[in-house]
Formats: structure tokens, C-alpha cells, sequence
């Protein structure tokens, strides 16, 4: 059984599919760009800012589902750009404590709404 996650928090999905859904203590977030939810327009100022942004967009999807970044087992980072690496790495890794999840970061030719970063993420709850 499946429980679909949504909340107010994290921006409106802009495609056919859920912000994140629940399935065997399994959460499974749609990759999040820098949206803002309250006014629904980008947030990129800069990397830094567009970084903290969808990081708080998955940390609204977090705790909607009464989870948190030590429940992620899982991310995958996309760039527009592999140089913008080492700062949105470091903002990543910041919303973490002392366990870090499984990643990847890869390079990609464009991504939704011509922003810089996205990220998605898997956590695990028992």
C-alpha cells in the first residue's frame, strides 16, 4: 500500500506525479527545484540560495511525512553544470548531522525551468 505526501510547503508538482509517496516505510521524494512555495516563482539569486531552497523544499516533504534528513538513504543531484559541484556540495551536506546517505551527482544537459539543481531523495523509516 501506498500513502501519497503532499503539502503546502513544497512547491506544486508542475508534471503528473505526487510531491512524494510512502510505500513499505519507504519515502520516495520527486526530485525539487528552487521554488518557492509561498509565492510559486525560482529562487535563483545565486547557487547558494537555489541550493538552500530545494533543500528546504525536501525537508517541507520530510516532516509532512514525520521523517528527516537522518531517515535519507538515498539522493541523486542533478547539475546544469559539474563546476557548481564543490558549493552545492557543500550546502548538501550541511542539512545533514553525521551519517550521510548513498548518493550520486551527475551532470545533465538541461533540467525543468532552466534551473541549476535539483535533487531527489529516498528515506527509510521502520
Amino acid at each position: 500500500m501506498k500513502k501519497i505526501i503532499y503539502t503546502q510547503n513544497a512547491p506544486e508538482p508542475i508534471g503528473p506525479y505526487s510531491q512524494a509517496i510512502i510505500a513499505n516505510g519507504f519515502l520516495f521524494a520527486s526530485g525539487q527545484v528552487a521554488i518557492n512555495p509561498e509565492n510559486g516563482e525560482l529562487n535563483l539569486s545565486s547557487i547558494a540560495e537555489e541550493t538552500h531552497q530545494v533543500m528546504r523544499n525536501i525537508k517541507s516533504l520530510l516532516l509532512e511525512a514525520e521523517y528527516d534528513f537522518e531517515h535519507v538513504v538515498k539522493t541523486t543531484i542533478f547539475l546544469a553544470d559539474m563546476s557548481l559541484f564543490a558549493e552545492v556540495n557543500e550546502i548538501y551536506g550541511s542539512y545533514f548531522d553525521t551519517t550521510f546517505p548513498a548518493r550520486e551527482t551527475v551532470a545533465v544537459k538541461g533540467l525543468p525551468k532552466g534551473v541549476n539543481v535539483e535533487i531527489s531523495v529516498t528515506a527509510f523509516k521502520a
